[in-house]
Formats: structure tokens, sequence, C-alpha cells
């Protein structure tokens, strides 16, 4: 019983030890250092972590974060739905009846979005989707926080076009293919005609 009561103060003893070896280290603040700097992995004394939100971190130039799509340069691929390990990427393609428009780096736009979601709760950060883009329109910003207080605020949309806009242009497209349907009867017509 002696030896027990004996184990138990040296076990207390040795965790008050290390509790009062880390509150003494704690006297000292954690200075933020550049990933560049050369001690960076080194500098382990002070307060455990930053005073967030009044000091940061500084994010590495390569980081993965949040999405974020310029959706003036998108021409609605759907290259990167379609490399999404994890379907977080949903997008909606409307076939305009002319070119619509010019990207920045000059590509041709023939396609309407009227939707182009992004599901941050189920994104991976992998970074598939902006390396397949070919306009470069999706990208990893360096905002790491994003802290909400439901998750369906985690689902991103990036479409401009409203739902009325949406169905007009449906119209458009099928009213178009309608024609092109009544010219290519009218021409098989024609031709039987003239066999």
């Amino acid at each position: 019983m002696i030896k027990e009561a004996f184990n138990g103060l040296r076990t207390a003893w040795k965790g008050l030890a290390l509790t009062l070896k880390h509150f003494g280290g704690a006297t000292e603040a954690k200075k933020v250092k550049g990933i560049a700097e050369a001690n960076y992995f080194e500098q382990q004394n002070g307060i455990a972590t930053v005073q967030y939100p009044h000091q940061k971190l500084p994010v590495p130039e390569v980081g993965r974060y949040q999405l974020e799509v310029v959706i003036d340069d998108c021409i609605v691929c759907d290259l990167c739905a379609k490399i999404c390990p994890v379907d977080c990427i949903d997008i909606e393609s409307i076939k305009a009846t002319e070119a619509i428009g010019k990207t920045s780096d000059g590509s041709v736009k023939r396609l309407y979005a009227p939707k182009f979601d992004i599901d941050m709760a189920k994104c991976m950060y992998c970074g598939l989707c902006t390396t397949v883009c070919p306009t470069e329109c999706i990208i990893m910003t360096p905002q790491y926080d994003k802290s909400v207080t439901h998750i369906s605020d985690l689902n991103y949309k990036f479409a401009t076009m409203t739902e009325v806009e949406a169905v007009e242009k449906r119209l458009e497209q099928e009213k178009q293919l309608a024609e092109r349907q009544a010219a290519k009867l009218a021409a098989m017509k024609k031709m039987q005609e003239d066999n």
C-alpha cells in the first residue's frame, strides 16, 4: 500500500513538473516568421499557438486553400467537374446560339453557365481543378479561414445568370435546334423530289 501511494505521488510530481515547465515557457509570445526564414521549424519557444486573429501565420505561395472562380473567364468546358475526385463541383451548361464573347486569354465563349457551384465542405483541396482549367478561371486563394455557422454556407455559387435568363437561353437553343431540324428535313425532301 505504501508503494502504491509513493507511485501515485511520483506520477503526480512528474505531471506537475511538466505543467510548470510549459507554464514558464508561456511567458514569451510566439513570433510569427515567414516559412522561408532559416530557423522556421526550430522556433518552438513561447505559446504554442499564435494569438489569432491578431496574429496570423504566413501563408505559403503554393498553399491550397479556398477556391474562387472568375466566371467571366469560364468557357464551361466541365473539365474541373470531371476531374474532381469528390464531385464537389456542379456545373450546368446551355449552348449559345452564337459566340457570346471572349475570355481574358482570348478563348471564345460558346456556352452559358446558369449553374456553377462548388461545395467546399466536400472539397479535399487537391488542386486538380485548377490544373486542368484551360482558361485558368478557377484558382485557389490564400484565404484559409472560412468559418460558417451552417454547412450549407460552404456551397459557393459562382454563376451570375438568373433562372429567368437561363429559361430564355434554353428556349433560344430549342428554337435554333428546331429550325435546323426543319431545314434538314426540307433539304432531304427536296433531294427526294429531285430524284
